[in-house]
C-alpha cells in the first residue's frame, strides 16, 4: 500500500492498457470534431475486427471504456493526453498509423483532424519522418 492509498483509503486508478490506448487512439480520431457517428463507429469497429490485440477483447467494452475517458477528462481533445500511457514504442507507432488510417478512410482530412494527428504525433513522440511515411503511404491507398 503506498503513500495515497493509506491516506486516502483509495488505490489509484487502474492505468489503461496500450491494448485500450490503441482503441481509443482510433476512437479519438474518429471523433476529432466532437461527434462520433454511426459510420465512424462502424470504420473503428472494422480494424477492430482486423486487429490481433482485440481478439480476446469485446469492441462495446473498449467502446464503454473510451467513453468514461472522454467524460473524465471533459471530452475528446483533453482525452488524447492519454495516449501518453501507452509504453510499447511499437505500439505507439501502430496507434499512429491507425489514426491516420481512420482519418484518411472517410475522404479527405479535415481541419480538427488534421490538429487531433498533430496532438498525436507530439503524445505518441512519432518523429516528422516517420509521420510523413506513414502519411505518404496511407495517402496511396486512399487515392481515388
Amino acid at each position: 500500500m503506498g503513500l495515497f492509498s493509506r491516506l486516502t483509503g483509495k488505490q489509484p486508478e487502474k492505468k489503461s492498457s496500450d491494448d485500450q490506448l490503441l482503441f481509443h487512439t482510433m476512437i479519438c480520431m474518429a471523433a476529432a470534431d466532437g461527434v462520433l457517428e454511426e459510420s465512424e463507429i462502424a470504420t473503428v469497429e472494422a480494424f477492430f475486427l482486423s486487429l490481433p490485440e482485440f481478439r480476446s477483447l469485446e469492441f462495446r467494452s473498449l467502446l464503454d471504456n473510451t467513453n468514461k475517458l472522454f467524460n473524465r477528462h471533459g471530452g475528446v481533445a483533453e482525452s488524447v493526453k492519454e495516449l501518453a500511457g501507452i509504453e510499447s514504442p511499437a505500439v505507439r507507432k501502430k496507434a499512429f498509423i491507425l489514426a491516420v488510417d481512420v482519418a484518411l478512410s472517410n475522404g479527405d482530412v479535415d481541419e480538427s483532424e488534421d490538429q487531433m494527428l498533430d496532438a498525436m504525433q507530439r503524445i505518441l513522440t512519432v518523429d516528422d519522418a516517420f509521420a510523413g511515411k506513414v502519411i505518404e503511404v496511407l495517402s496511396a491507398k486512399y487515392a481515388q
